[in-house]
């Protein structure tokens, strides 16, 4: 079978720019990555003034805002008493405007936001996790808090439509995890990098080639799933279920198959996901680490000293993968993912079960033909490929001297390389 040249087998580079609510995607030429950003290009239609007017309600100002930064290509849309709307885009905050909001404004903007029930959970625990829907525009994740005693938002633009691996030009390994029937998928990342977008992207080729039954655990809903061949339920945490904890405990009696957990933010949640792994699901779950070793050092180091030996015993024996992304600033504006990733072979199992997690690097290194690749050689090849720039790439580096390495050159001549 021939070998397509824009679709490579394995790691690299790729660049997707995705309309962010109506999914509109377009890929130009690379050596493999991910999506530039979700919200690098913006649409020139639908312009929407941004500044409170007169007359109008809470709700249609903060339509206005967070329309017109959708319309500006923002990936988030900060709201806070004290300076103008603030967006980000290219991985830089901008104002919306010149006019900056009272701390009168920016509560009555955030409170407009907040169903009943939500407002008396900002009243109890001063922050809440939401999803608020334009109608006939799209979705948004909603983090509200409270910072000197005033309101104050951080706003996310949600995909109407779930991109999926082929369209993302995601490494077709990805693929090939999906058929996994039991075992451990960690994506792992900084807040922002994607994670979200991977899970959905792999989970949704799941639903659409496998007749199993899939539970998402989410704190809120983002991406909205289809049943296709499989059966999706999507549990959101403090409106379906009351904790993470409880619904992890109660999915081994769901007659479930796959398990999307979300973050593994302690040891409880942690040692569930092993659990469900263990009991013959597929399970995927996200880390805020920076690479598959870090996510090894990370999981294991949560518990304490004299648990670790069964730890690395029960992750070897569980994980099918680590997938760690990264968004990178572009030469030439926008931003793009490199993604680094550990498939769990024999050797890789081995050493996580005899604590040898220092000699994972080089697995990775050597690990290509398991469709193994290292943030280090992705980031030279991005390079090389002329997206990034030498002092963003060693700026992102696992090992500095790898990427020097990589592309043979000096130290002095990358770091001062444009």
């Amino acid at each position: 079978m021939a070998t397509d040249p824009l679709r490579p087998e394995r790691g690299g580079i790729v660049h997707i720019e995705v309309n962010p609510l109506k999914g509109r995607i377009c890929s130009h030429h690379g050596v493999f990555l991910m999506y530039s950003t979700l919200y690098s290009q913006p649409p020139q239609n639908k312009q929407h003034p941004s500044g409170p007017q007169s007359g109008e309600s809470a709700k249609a100002k903060i339509d206005k805002i967070l329309m017109e930064a959708v319309n500006r290509g923002a990936s988030d849309i900060h709201i806070a008493g004290g300076m103008p709307p603030m967006i980000r885009h290219d991985g830089n905050l901008q104002p919306v405007s010149d006019v900056s909001l009272s701390s009168d404004d920016a509560k009555q903007l955030i409170e407009s936001l907040l169903a009943t029930d939500q407002r008396s959970r900002m009243h109890r625990t001063k922050d809440a996790d939401f999803t608020y829907v334009i109608e006939d525009f799209g979705r948004f994740r909603v983090h509200a808090y409270q910072q000197r005693g005033m309101l104050a938002a951080a706003i996310r633009p949600i995909p109407a439509h779930i991109p999926s691996i082929e369209s993302l030009r995601l490494p077709p390994i990805l693929s090939d995890l999906t058929r996994c029937q039991t075992g451990l998928i960690l994506v792992t990342g900084s807040t922002g990098s994607g994670k979200s977008t991977t899970i959905a992207a792999m989970v949704d080729h799941i639903n659409r080639e496998r007749a199993v039954n899939i539970l998402t655990l989410e704190d809120p809903i983002e991406y909205v799933f289809q049943n296709r061949r499989a059966m999706v339920n999507q549990r959101e945490i403090g409106t379906d279920v009351t904790d993470i904890p409880s619904a992890m405990q109660s999915a081994l009696r769901g007659d479930l198959d796959v398990i999307v957990v979300g973050e593994l933010r302690d040891i409880e949640t942690i040692k569930a996901a092993l659990t469900l792994a263990e009991t013959g699901h597929l399970v995927f779950g996200t880390l805020h680490t920076k690479s598959a070793l870090s996510t090894v050092d990370r999981f294991i180091d949560a518990f304490p000293t004299e648990q670790q030996p069964q730890m690395c015993t029960q992750l070897a024996a569980s994980l099918q993968a680590i997938i760690s992304q990264q968004l990178i600033r572009k030469v030439n504006g926008g931003r793009i993912a490199a993604i680094e990733i550990l498939t769990a072979t024999p050797a890789v199992r081995c050493l996580i079960r005899e604590g040898k997690t220092h000699q994972l690097v080089n697995a990775i290194e050597t690990g290509g033909d398991a469709g193994t690749t290292s943030m280090d050689r992705v980031l030279a090849d991005l390079v090389k490929q002329g997206f990034i720039s030498g002092s963003d790439a060693l700026e992102h580096a696992i090992d500095r001297d790898s990427i020097h390495r990589y592309l043979n050159t000096h130290p002095i001549q990358l770091s001062n390389a444009a």
